[in-house]
């Protein structure tokens, strides 16, 4: 079992808050994932079989979002298979223990399997993992599981238990539901048309893809150890800890939950032990706010907030990085948390405001990758693609630039960079723009109109750059070579403390021997009751 406080105390002396180093930019020796990897492919979201195969994100804004009505079907046919009514996971564990929480996984590419030798390491002797939100993109099918799920963490030794995406709901949930439910498909239900929203979404909607059962048997042998065996009740559940409860909530394709699921959550909730919510859309991302509607009224976030429920901490997939808001409500401090960074390509942070949203201060806000080494990751890339070589902005710069528009001190020293002859670059590719060490940066007329490009500066007149742009052509980018800012949590509970770390991992072989450690934070929970009896 590895000494999780050593790990982390390593960790934070070698983040990205440290020194470019930490953040993967002299990369000079690529890690161990490579060979994990099944193949070579990239995931691709520029392919038109992959847009098209994922329409039903399109539809479902267009004509409305089935997912409420087809999770009831759902869960009134795990009810009927004889699940625990409150869809609660009892774990045989101590008082002290600790859990995974990795998000938005499932590419399948060399994004995903850079974050497993880290999490590897830093989750040995953890009781379980939790996938949050995504397993499987870029539909959730059932036949695509092997490689990524079931490959990439089949040495990880314990259960693995998930909560859908928006992703995996493109599949009707069968993959997910077969995968980690066990549940036979749904029945098809066959109705006419009607010139209904429900009728024309109906015409186009992508349909669930049969399980291959033969190949999901393979799969399953990855992962055939007696320890690594779990089958969860519904797509929304409760793990019933010592001194804690681990409660995930299903969000659907559009962000909502249904009535039922909206009662169960109040049920369940009223349990006055401190909790934690996993959910497929965080409630605080990018300095907004969004409470998840529940379908008979009121927000999830009421219940979050409800000092009776006694929720700590909120932790939400989706978007494709790591973020931390500490939002103060009432007399207690809540961790509203973005964990999306396990797998997927990484949303840009440069393009998130200054915060305040939440009543929560910019130096109080923490974010994975910084807001510069994004920008300067970007600006590379854009670099690459668009073939304009000024676009380029260095780690330095992009901290500088952003600090003087964020308003803040910079998180990381200026000038920790290495010096390079430029035959590995930046981004771990010949001929990238090498990194100077100690030099001064001045703000000049082309940084700043490379960052206004990149979303990361402001314009002097309005263009639609950082949330229209800049988000697609993220969306739509992908790339193989470090570094990857990707990211996952340690939960650990001992001595009546509930600690949640950030640990990342930038595809370097440094950071897989000892992974950074991007933000840790404390919550006192007190001590779980002693057994009764005895």
């Amino acid at each position: 079992m590895v000494d999780v406080e050593r790990a982390a105390a390593r960790g934070k002396r070698g983040s990205s808050r440290v020194s470019e180093e930490g953040a993967g930019w002299s990369c000079q020796e690529i890690g161990t994932f490579q060979a994990l990897r099944p193949n070579e492919d990239s995931f691709s979201w520029l392919t038109p079989k992959t847009l098209l195969r994922s329409r039903n994100e399109i539809l479902a804004q267009l004509f409305g979002d089935p997912s409420n009505e087809v999770r009831r079907r759902w869960v009134a046919a795990r009810t009927e298979q004889g699940v625990d009514p409150d869809f609660r996971i009892k774990p045989d564990l101590g008082a002290e223990y600790g859990f995974l929480v990795v998000g938005d996984t499932g590419e399948g590419d060399a994004s995903q399997y850079a974050a497993v030798p880290g999490l590897l390491a830093i989750g040995s002797g953890t009781a379980f993992a939790v996938v949050a939100s995504d397993v499987i993109y870029p539909t959730g099918s059932g036949n695509e599981y092997d490689d990524k799920f079931f490959r990439p963490y089949k040495d990880y030794p314990a259960p693995i238990y998930a909560i859908p995406g928006n992703h995996d709901w493109y599949d009707g949930l069968g993959g997910f539901m077969r995968v980690f439910c066990d549940a036979p498909p749904l029945a098809v239900e066959r109705r006419g048309f009607s010139l209904s929203p429900a009728g024309l979404r109906g015409l186009f909607w992508r349909k669930p893809e049969a399980v291959d059962e033969t190949r999901l048997a393979a799969a399953r042998a990855r992962r055939s150890l007696p320890g690594q065996q779990a089958a969860q009740p519904a797509p929304y559940w409760v793990i019933d800890l010592p001194g804690l409860l681990l409660v995930g909530i299903d969000t659907g394709i559009s962000g909502t939950i249904d009535r039922d699921q909206g009662a169960w959550l109040r049920r369940v909730s009223a349990d006055p032990r401190p909790k934690v919510l996993i959910t497929g859309k965080p409630i605080y991302d990018r300095n907004t706010y969004h409470p998840c509607p529940i379908e008979d009224g009121g927000t999830v976030d009421e219940i979050v907030r409800d000092p009776a429920y006694n929720y700590v901490a909120a932790v939400g997939g989706d978007t494709h990085n790591y973020q931390r808001y500490p939002v103060q409500v009432g007399e207690r401090i809540i961790q509203y948390i973005v964990s999306g960074g396990g797998g997927a390509f990484m949303h840009a942070t440069h393009t998130i405001p200054r915060v305040d949203v939440g009543g929560v201060r910019e130096d109080d806000f923490k974010c994975y990758p910084l807001r510069g080494d994004s920008l300067s990751f970007y600006s590379n890339l854009y670099r690459q693609r668009l073939r304009m070589p000024w676009l380029y902005l260095t780690p330095d710069e992009g901290l500088v630039l952003m600090s003087r528009h964020i308003g803040n001190t910079p998180p990381r020293p200026v000038g920790t960079g290495d010096d390079t002859d430029g035959a590995a670059g930046t981004d771990g590719s010949p001929g990238s723009p090498p990194i100077e060490a100690g030099k001064p940066v001045k703000i000049t007329m082309r940084m700043k109109w490379a960052a206004r490009i990149l979303g990361g500066w402001p314009m002097p007149f309005r263009l639609p750059v950082g949330r229209t742009f800049h988000r697609w052509f993220s969306e739509l980018s992908d790339w193989d070579t470090p570094p990857f800012f990707k990211s996952f949590l340690h939960f650990s509970v001992q001595d009546g403390v509930l600690r949640i770390r950030c640990f990342a991992a930038t595809g370097c072989l440094p950071q897989e021997i000892d992974p950074p450690m991007e933000d840790e934070v404390a919550i006192p929970i007190g001590s779980p009751p002693a057994p009764a009896g005895g």
